[in-house]
């Protein structure tokens, strides 16, 4: 679709789509915790012990807030990074910013889910954990379609991107978190749930390993 808008009006439109962008990341991100409710204790006296059992159920949901909080981050701060290249825009890019905020604004309820069973009690349910991880692989396709169109020259969407493989490890990056986190999900299912869980941990240091100094100073 070819832009109506006049050259001069372009850095403008692009401004809001990006000031659009971060006021849902910072709704998505401050929802985390709105689900973390308080306990709520029956009766006027209640002891020490009793205090630290329930608030020792709201752990999980905790862990839970954790985790998607530092995922949000990391896509803001991916998303950022991206439409610092970006100088021009068409309804295709509007579409897939739009539907790569969909996944983002799904995360509050898919961690609320996630969270709420995964207690000892809960943690041998599947479903609730395919729903978070569906989640976030929604998120990095989208991830890796926005990086894949902006970075195309024929759409002159983009300047001044760094050479080399930026942009090709920018996409593999974008499928990384979600591939562990499908791994996480396979070895839930067909080994262990708890050790399925434990599976996260590699994140880190998977991340690191196609870590590129020539990136970083591009930031």
């Amino acid at each position: 679709m070819k832009n109506p808008h006049h050259h001069s009006k372009k850095e403008f439109q692009v401004e809001r789509l990006v000031f659009f962008s971060d006021a849902v990341f910072a709704i998505a991100i401050t929802l985390l915790v709105i689900e973390i409710k308080i306990p709520e204790i029956e009766g006027p006296v209640i002891s020490e012990h009793t205090f630290m059992e329930l608030f020792a159920l709201l752990i999980p949901k905790f862990l839970g807030f954790v985790l998607s909080f530092f995922i949000i981050g990391l896509n803001w701060f991916i998303h950022h990074r991206m439409f610092g290249y970006v100088i021009n825009y068409n309804g295709k890019l509007i579409w897939l910013n739009l539907l790569f905020l969909f996944s983002i604004v799904l995360m509050p309820f898919s961690t609320a889910l996630y969270s709420e069973y995964s207690s000892p009690a809960y943690i041998h349910l599947i479903t609730p954990y395919s729903i978070y991880v569906f989640n976030i692989c929604l998120t990095g396709i989208m991830n890796f379609l926005l990086w894949s169109y902006i970075g195309n020259p024929k759409n002159k969407l983009a300047e001044d991107l760094p050479e080399g493989d930026f942009l090709k490890l920018a996409k593999v990056r974008s499928l990384l978190l979600p591939s562990v986190f499908v791994i996480s999900l396979l070895t839930a299912i067909f080994i262990n749930p708890v050790i399925g869980r434990f599976v996260l941990f590699l994140i880190p240091v998977i991340m690191s390993m196609v870590r590129n100094k020539k990136e970083i100073k591009t930031i």
